[in-house]
């Protein structure tokens, strides 16, 4: 009998055939400058803006890896870095309008593959499927 896979694989594997999709809608709206580890740290950035320490401990890189990633980006014009209201000293990661756009994309083909992932597998056990996420957050989700 074949050994089980690990649950946090398991979760790996679906998160990633979620985010590819999500990228390639992305792509096919005219986007396709952005790349897996950009639109990682993209996730990442807060509404109001957020430190780049911070986007690199949420995108899991190396902050030399972070700056990088966010000079591309704001060379491509989906981020542009600001003073941080709180402390003048610091800068924040802020997205642009062109970044705002890629929104609705990933939101709608986020929408998507919930409907699927339910039609799969069922009102019931998505439900508690989503449930024990909700809960394995509490342990798991630093930002929550």
């Amino acid at each position: 009998m074949p050994e089980q896979l690990p649950t946090s694989l398991l979760m790996f594997i679906a998160s990633r055939a979620a985010i590819s999709r999500v990228l390639e809608a992305v792509h096919a709206a005219g986007h396709d400058d952005v790349t897996v580890s950009q639109a990682r740290l993209l996730m990442g950035i807060d509404p109001g803006g957020t430190r780049l320490s911070v986007l690199a401990d949420r995108a899991q890189v190396a902050k030399q890896t972070a700056t990088a990633l966010v000079d591309k980006l704001e060379r491509a014009g989906y981020v542009e870095r600001v003073r941080d209201p709180a402390d003048g000293r610091a800068r924040l990661v802020r997205l642009t309008g062109r970044a705002d756009a890629l929104v609705p994309v990933a939101r709608a083909e986020e929408a998507r593959i919930e409907q699927e992932w339910a039609a799969h597998l069922g009102p019931r056990r998505t439900a508690r499927l989503r449930e024990a996420l909700e809960l394995l957050r509490e342990v798991t989700d630093p930002y929550r």
